[in-house]
């Protein structure tokens, strides 16, 4: 049994992987055809669909509503859902997917510097060292010129630090809550918000041509149910049946490299010599960090 289910482990965190590695493919595909908040308040309420129906079925929609847990999951979705995915989408429409893969590897660096900030972990060398590494690799990779004066990468490169603030959210008050809960509401309250939001900016007569809206549905819906909400899933899938530490060592080195190969086959788009550098950098960097002893988990 213990096997079996391991296995399954290592199955999940391979499929967290592969799902994570077309994120950046995606999310250029929608918002080329649709406003990038039209696209982050739309997917997003697809996800929110499926954590309803998943939350009903287990009898658990009471968790999302109870106070005073309720405002503090509304500020982990409005942090790591409704302000990431807008922030992802709006720099996504303005680079390349292979930029915006390599922009997002930045986590772990502000994973390191909030911890150290606001928890009182101090980092160990081989975190440092890790850390200077994978920067590195995204400053030649990116070049320093293009994040000097590109709104999309700054926007790419902001996502990450609110993934990681709903994370510090999340230590601070709702510790215990079970991660099931923890996603839904995030996908639950971040849709709503987004969809408000866009609503006052946007509206209704924003809303792309009929036959284009039919069109981009479909990936949408794909973005919102697998590669956000069943992506999520296949986390903590994962991190239940084998350990942190070797669940993180899989799934975040992969999926810059597999994004690569997701960025050709969907968008034709293909990395320099230069990109490749930087990227390898970059996975060696992260690697680095998440075999650490302390590991790391990454948030898509």
């Amino acid at each position: 049994m213990r096997d079996r289910e391991e296995r399954f482990g290592l199955l999940a965190a391979a499929l967290c992987a592969l799902n994570g590695a077309f994120i950046p493919a995606v999310a250029k595909l929608t918002t080329g055809r649709a406003s990038p908040l039209l696209v982050a308040a739309a997917s997003n309420l697809f996800a929110a669909l499926a954590a309803l129906a998943l939350m009903a079925a287990r009898g658990e929609l009471r968790w999302l509503v109870e106070r005073p847990r309720a405002w503090r999951l509304l500020a982990v979705a409005a942090l790591g859902t409704g302000a990431a995915h807008l922030l992802l989408y709006l720099g996504a429409s303005r680079t390349t997917a292979i930029v915006t893969t390599l922009c997002l590897q930045i986590e772990p660096a502000y994973s390191l510097l909030l911890a150290w900030l606001v928890l009182r972990h101090r980092p160990t060398p081989r975190r440092l060292l890790a850390t200077v590494v994978l920067l590195a690799g995204i400053a030649l990779a990116v070049g320093a010129g293009a994040i000097e004066t590109s709104l999309g990468v700054w926007f790419l490169l902001a996502a990450p630090l609110c993934w990681q603030a709903s994370h510090l959210v999340v230590l601070r008050g709702l510790v215990g809550v079970p991660a099931i809960v923890l996603t839904s509401a995030r996908y639950v309250y971040g849709g709503l918000l987004l969809t408000v939001l866009w609503l006052v900016v946007e509206g209704p007569a924003a809303l792309p041509a009929p036959g284009a809206l039919s069109s981009l549905t479909p990936l949408l819906v794909l973005q919102g149910l697998v590669l956000s909400y069943g992506g999520t899933l296949m986390w903590y899938l994962a991190i239940a049946r084998i350990d942190l530490a070797r669940a993180t060592a899989i799934v975040v080195p992969s999926i810059p490299l597999l994004s690569l190969a997701a960025s050709f086959v969907l968008l034709g788009e293909v990395a320099t010599a230069v990109q490749w550098a930087g990227m390898g950098l970059t996975a060696a960097g992260i690697l680095v960090f998440v075999t650490d002893r302390m590991g790391v988990t990454g948030d898509q």
